[in-house]
């Protein structure tokens, strides 16, 4: 069974940093990409930040230049560095894999639970 595990949110206060990890775990041979997207209070889910297997990037325009995704494909680990925080990058923060080759097949898309990031004036 494949599942994503979100770690890092939390309370900080605007102007301060927050490192989310997600770490997929399961029989898995490679992810073709993996993403970040959040979602406040009465607002639909966006996406934040994608990376891709090779490493190409891409961020949603309200993070450009305070977040930096990466990720670890040894581990199947995508992290998000947020800094500079601001209180209206308070959400729920999902981790999202695309393109899961498993023993069991390919998944084309799977979703964590979810982690908490408030964000403070």
């Amino acid at each position: 069974q494949v599942r994503l595990v979100e770690s890092g949110g939390g309370l900080v206060q605007a102007g301060g940093s927050l490192r989310l990890s997600c770490a997929a775990s399961g029989s898995i041979f490679s992810i073709n990409a993996m993403n970040w997207y959040r979602q406040a209070p009465g607002k639909q889910r966006e996406l934040v930040a994608g990376v891709t297997s090779g490493g190409s990037t891409n961020y949603a325009d309200s993070v450009k230049g305070r977040f930096t995704i990466s990720r670890d494909n040894a581990k199947n680990t995508v992290y998000l560095q947020m800094n500079s925080l601001k209180p209206e990058d308070t959400a729920v923060y999902y981790c999202n894999a695309e393109g899961l080759y498993t023993i069991a097949g390919l998944l084309p898309n799977v979703w964590g639970r979810g982690t908490q990031v408030t964000v403070s004036s």
